[in-house]
């Protein structure tokens, strides 16, 4: 009797644990996560924001993570990602793409704090990365050859610089060509005849900013649409967003997420999308 008691109560539990492993497999795709990938100046501050989305909505993963902004745009629509980030507006060709503005930035040159050159005209920075200017002496500096960094093809930061800065120009192929923000960062704060361009909410005091057209990148300048090189930070995703993804950019528009954009140094906007 004991035996065949054992044996039923083995039974039910290995049904039990046949139905916990198939619930758990139904649970797979949703506890995955919702992964979002794309531009590297946008990834800070959505990182910032999910991690807030996270601690509010117990049980919900949002993975970002960096890559470019083409590459987030390709990402989302070949479903490798649920979101992708973009720091350009779209192209025509993209124009199929849900589109979510979350906020506005501005494009800031950096160089190094030590470096005497604070002010430049657009067409003068044109000249510096098609390197018809050589030399900061040239712009009234020290001496020394200008080591001009740029972004990579595809990044959304690069192409936002191209088109209201180097127009028709080409960028030289002498510049120091880096896949994110951070690097760039990195390299015109330890080189003192460095110049490059990132986000301005990514500034810090490692690096010095110059005004461009007599124009100082700040918030007020980007708002009142004074400083020209400004740019869209974009989520997109291919088609209608699902209901978890429309839940996650719905959230970054509410009002403590706005003041949070505003604190990063970004320009929050109101709901705006186009499909």
């Amino acid at each position: 009797m004991a035996h065949h008691r054992r044996s039923h109560l083995l039974l039910v539990m290995a049904i039990i644990a046949g139905l916990s492993i198939g619930v758990a497999g139904c649970r797979g795709p949703q506890s995955g996560g919702l992964t979002v990938a794309g531009s590297t100046s946008v990834q800070p501050l959505v990182e910032h924001l999910a991690e807030r989305y996270m601690a509010e909505h117990h049980g919900e993963v949002v993975n970002v993570q960096g890559s470019g902004s083409t590459a987030g745009i390709r990402a989302a629509v070949s479903g490798a990602a649920a979101i992708g980030m973009a720091s350009r507006e779209l192209e025509p060709t993209e124009r199929d793409l849900h589109r979510f503005l979350i906020a506005q930035d501005a494009i800031a040159v950096i160089v190094h704090p030590a470096n005497p050159v604070k002010a430049l005209r657009r067409e003068q920075l044109r000249d510096i990365y098609a390197r018809r200017i050589r030399d900061w002496q040239q712009l009234g500096g020290n001496p020394g050859t200008i080591n001009f960094i740029t972004r990579e093809e595809g990044s959304g930061t690069r192409g936002a610089f191209q088109e209201i800065v180097m127009g028709d120009a080409e960028i030289s192929a002498d510049g120091i060509v880096q896949d994110s923000t951070g690097t760039v960062r990195a390299i015109v704060a330890g080189d003192r005849n460095a110049i490059g361009y990132i986000s301005l909410g990514m500034v810090t005091p490692e690096v010095a900013t110059i005004s461009l057209d007599e124009v100082v990148p700040t918030h007020d300048a980007v708002i009142s649409g004074q400083y020209p090189l400004t740019r869209p930070f974009l989520l997109v995703t291919s088609g209608e967003p699902g209901p978890r993804e429309r839940a996650f950019m719905d959230y970054l528009h509410q009002p403590a997420c706005q003041a949070i954009i505003e604190e990063e140094g970004y320009v929050p906007s109101a709901a705006e999308s186009r499909s």
